[in-house]
């Protein structure tokens, strides 16, 4: 880093030396923006520097965190990211169903649940529970006005190696209670941690 020297005199006009300021404030700073380690002469960003600065969430340091993964029928693994609560006294559970397995895959009709109602709007997470030991309740994925469940919907089939994210938004549990066994029909049981 090169250091530039400002003389200043007591004649110069106040314009002028906030110019030399300003300029030589600059040129330090230039100077001190690290060196050129890139092959083609750009400076390399640092690992946590980009982290911390990166305005998307879900590339961020630990905002990729599983609560849950669960094996279900066909080689589909339900990933689950996040179970929150909300200040409407909901939970929302999100995260990632993929086909692991060697062929295309769709999300089983079973996993709409068996309540008419629900089956009725096509093929959801509707048959989605939380369960709280503690007080012994079972939650249901919660409907709107017209009896479709707050869940996605409409899931396609997945090819191979893909995914797609999904949520699902069940009434809220005590807040004594902050662990649940998340359950989904044709898929393992698990239990997740509700933040919030």
């Amino acid at each position: 880093m090169q250091v530039m020297s400002v003389r200043f005199t007591t004649r110069a006009r106040t314009g002028a030396v906030a110019l030399v300021v300003a300029a030589g404030l600059a040129l330090g700073v230039a100077g001190c923006g690290g060196g050129s380690d890139g092959e083609d002469g750009k400076p390399k960003d640092s690992a946590s520097a980009s982290k911390g600065n990166d305005p998307n969430p879900s590339t961020q340091e630990g905002a990729d965190e599983t609560l849950a993964e669960l094996r279900g029928e066909g080689g589909l693994t339900l990933k689950i990211t996040s179970a929150a609560r909300d200040a409407g006294g909901f939970v929302t559970v999100n995260g990632e169903i993929k086909n692991d397995s060697s062929e295309p895959a769709r999300i089983p009709v079973q996993a709409s649940g068996n309540e008419t109602e629900i089956i009725a709007h096509g093929r959801s997470l509707g048959g989605a529970t939380l369960v709280d030991s503690a007080s012994k309740k079972r939650y249901y994925v919660l409907r709107d006005t017209e009896g479709r469940p707050l869940t996605t919907t409409n899931m396609p089939r997945l090819k191979v190696g893909e995914s797609i994210p999904v949520f699902m938004q069940f009434p809220a549990p005590p807040a004594d209670s902050p662990e649940v066994t998340f359950q989904l029909p044709t898929f393992a049981s698990g239990t997740i941690q509700i933040s919030g």
